[in-house]
């Protein structure tokens, strides 16, 4: 059986986000000054053989804890499909 995952990864609350602060700037220069914040993360959508869900999502810890997110600075959320 295969079953989808889908991992959001997003930098911790406090986390100096370049990325999105020059995302913010941008969106301000274009017209849209209404845009106080903006924050950037990543979505990793992940493809797997597993029958059990518990076990797939135990897995997809494990990659998120080893690769996908660096856990100083970024949290994760994982959904099964």
């Amino acid at each position: 059986m295969a079953l989808k995952a889908r991992v959001t990864v997003s930098l911790k609350p406090g986390v100096l986000d370049a990325q999105g602060k020059a995302v913010a700037g941008a969106l301000t220069e274009l017209g849209f000054p209404g845009v106080r914040e903006a924050r950037v993360g990543k979505v990793i959508e992940l493809d797997l053989d597993a029958d059990d869900r518990a076990a797939a999502e135990a897995s997809v810890k494990a990659m998120c804890d080893k690769l996908l997110a660096n856990s100083v600075i970024e949290n994760y959320r994982i959904e099964i499909a």
